[in-house]
């Protein structure tokens, strides 16, 4: 009988993009094995149509979040699984792996219900491995030790529109598929970036992407992508800079996958978006301010460059998710990165 494995990760967006690494690496060597998944409400639009999922269970954390997370407890509880893969450290995903019913139950060591799991991973941050690999670390015994990538599969639906995008305001992607390569003649190539994040030091200032935009040759389109919260952003970008389009509106999270899938480079903060664009193997440049590298949150490809501070400060790191303002007053991090550093070559 084939296994079935049921897969837990219900924290930010870019978390559940990298767990889509392990849906590659178990589907890999286990090709007949029925693969659930559970994810935060509004994260689920990552994985429609996804070829390798038989069930992906949503948990609406805002809407009476308690009852809502026993009741699906419930719903998980009608299946007995053969492993349950608990990806994070905290309570509310420990009782759904302790509840659930699984032959093995593997998680994290951190985790505060991990006494009720019958494998425990050790996790840590700030050894330079990357996240894949503290994921990979989880699933070894059941696979091998090379590391998983994570992927994501946007529709044709979803590329339909996107192509259609990019026609109307006269870009055109980079050939990463055939269907692109027929309408270069024309179009300029475009770029995509994604100025927002949910921690404000995590941001790279709104100043630095105006000059950024600013700074871009003339022959790419700009794209500014992001939340439909993040439009008020953009439109400030656009109206300083006299150029770009905001599609912050416009787009579901796997058309925005597609489009950045296309685009000569994407500019992005340490946030989700840096993780899409290794999902889709798209070429990045990500700015990391208060945050760093080794935390094992970046690229994952050789298309991939890391920007960062020069400057030697004391106070960096001063956190692993940033904080809503600079604990200093200066931002440092952030304020001394050049332009000049994201947009060369």
């Amino acid at each position: 009988m084939a296994k079935q494995f049921l897969v837990i990760q219900t924290a930010f967006l870019g978390d559940a993009v990298l767990a889509t690494s392990l849906l590659e690496k178990l589907h890999a060597h286990y090709p007949d094995a029925a693969i659930d998944l559970v994810v935060r409400k509004g994260n689920d639009g990552l994985f429609t149509g996804h070829p390798f999922l038989r069930k992906l269970f949503v948990w609406d954390k805002r809407t009476a979040k308690n009852k809502a997370l026993f009741k699906l407890i419930s719903e998980l509880r009608k299946t007995e699984y053969d492993h349950i893969i608990n990806c994070q450290r905290f309570f509310s995903t420990g009782l759904m792996t302790a509840m659930a019913r699984g032959k093995e139950k593997i998680g994290y060591d951190k985790n505060p219900l991990s006494f009720f799991f019958s494998r425990t991973v050790k996790h840590v941050i700030g050894d330079d491995r990357h996240e894949v690999d503290r994921l990979n670390a989880l699933i070894e015994h059941l696979t091998d030790g090379t590391r998983p990538l994570p992927r994501l599969y946007p529709t044709p639906d979803d590329r339909a529109k996107v192509d259609t995008i990019i026609r109307l305001h006269g870009a055109t992607g980079i050939g990463a598929h055939e269907h692109m390569s027929t309408w270069t003649h024309g179009h300029m190539p475009y770029v995509c970036i994604a100025p927002a994040s949910v921690w404000f030091t995590k941001q790279w200032p709104e100043h630095k992407w105006i000059e950024l935009v600013e700074a871009l040759p003339k022959d790419r389109q700009v794209f500014i992508i992001g939340a439909p919260g993040d439009s008020a952003l953009a439109q400030r970008i656009i109206t300083a800079c006299g150029r770009g389009v905001d599609l912050t509106k416009d787009l579901r999270l796997l058309e925005s996958a597609a489009l950045m899938e296309g685009a000569v480079m994407n500019y992005v903060n340490d946030s989700a978006p840096l993780h899409i664009a290794s999902a889709m193997n798209a070429p990045v440049t990500v700015v990391f301010c208060s945050t760093v590298p080794a935390f094992g949150f970046g690229p994952l490809h050789e298309n991939g460059r890391v920007v960062e501070t020069s400057e030697k400060l004391d106070c960096r790191p001063c956190g692993l998710h940033g904080h809503k303002a600079c604990p200093k007053g200066h931002f440092k991090c952030a304020e001394g990165i050049g332009v000049d550093r994201i947009v060369a070559q």
